[in-house]
């Protein structure tokens, strides 16, 4: 059939009307989004090498000098000087403390102590006990995790020091406190701002914070030099103590005792008859003398096992040493290096 002239010219006009619509509409879709330009890729971090000095090491045993890079050697010292299974907030105050002490050697070129001065430091207690790298290598083999966590704690430290007016500090440490830390010139008689007396609660916990020894009594007046004297008498006739305190240090311990009414100072009796500290009891049954002693060590500086105390209960590395060094500020030890 054919459609009617009147329907097809209607036809024309809606198609006419209706393609603007199209391309109308067609030009209103949103256009897709362009694949997203991958960001430049950021430069990666080259990990800033700070110099290490080489610190030389006479081992007593051997009588041979180890030398070896400043942090590896704090590794050696915290494994004498501190158990691994303490807390790893005081032994990272332990190598900061390590740490620090033999930068104050190094930057004073002190060899002081160490035979024929064919080194910076020996490995004894006279300045800091310390595990050469074999004895790290054969008898801690089978410790695989404490080393692993001493070897963190210098990690976590790296470069680290404590000063006083812009020096590395004399960073005395110890084992145990009878209770309080000791003022310096009441130990060496040298009046040191940053070592005073402060309190150390948590070495009643220290398995060696009590311990109690026994000598004859002719043995220990012979260690004391006293072999052979009388015990004094008042001139009322009374007789003296055998032994008397007669002052005490701010750390609480003994400064002056009287031992047959001779005069001794608190460290030279500890020293003389080998006791752990200067703060003791004493008790007398027949021939023998039973002596208590409360802490071990010279009492000062910080407290290792102070340390570990206040580590248990939350506080950091920085806020250990805070307490028992007053008034330190921290640097980095790469500062003191000789250039």
């Amino acid at each position: 059939r054919r459609l009617h002239p009147a329907v097809w010219a209607g036809g024309l006009l809606a198609l006419a009307l209706l393609i603007p619509v199209l391309v109308v509409a067609t030009h209103h879709q949103p256009a897709p989004k362009p694949a997203p330009i991958p960001a430049p890729a950021a430069p990666v971090a080259v990990p800033q090498v700070v110099a290490q000095p080489q610190v030389s090491v006479y081992l007593s045993k051997t009588d041979k000098v180890e030398t070896l890079p400043l942090e590896e050697y704090v590794v050696g010292v915290i494994a004498a000087e501190m158990p691994a299974d303490f807390d790893l907030e005081a032994l990272k105050a332990q190598a900061v403390a390590a740490r620090t002490f033999i930068m104050r050697r190094l930057a004073a070129g002190d060899k002081s102590g160490v035979p024929g001065s064919q080194a910076d430091v020996t490995d004894t207690v006279s300045h800091q006990a310390y595990i050469s790298k074999e004895q790290l290598e054969t008898q801690w083999k089978g410790k695989t995790e404490q080393l692993a966590k001493l070897k963190r704690a210098v990690e976590e430290s790296r470069n680290t020091i404590m000063t006083y007016q812009g020096k590395p500090i004399t960073a005395s440490f110890f084992s145990t406190s009878n209770g309080y830390t000791e003022n310096s010139e009441e130990y060496w008689n040298q009046n040191i701002p940053y070592l005073r007396s402060v309190a150390s609660p948590w070495d009643e916990q220290a398995p060696g914070y009590e311990e109690t020894v026994k000598m004859s009594r002719q043995d220990f007046l012979t260690k004391l030099g006293l072999a052979g004297k009388s015990v004094p008498v008042s001139t009322t006739g009374e007789q003296q103590p055998f032994i008397q305190i007669l002052s005490s240090t701010t750390g609480h311990r003994i400064k002056e005792i009287s031992i047959g009414g001779v005069k001794f100072s608190g460290r030279e009796v500890r020293e003389k008859l080998g006791l752990r500290s200067s703060q003791f009891s004493w008790k007398t049954s027949g021939k023998d003398v039973d002596i208590t002693t409360y802490g071990y060590g010279h009492g000062v500086g910080m407290s290792q096992w102070g340390a570990e105390g206040m580590a248990k209960e939350g506080y950091t590395a920085t806020q250990i040493l805070k307490h028992y060094y007053s008034g330190v500020q921290f640097s980095k030890a790469s500062d003191f290096i000789k250039k």
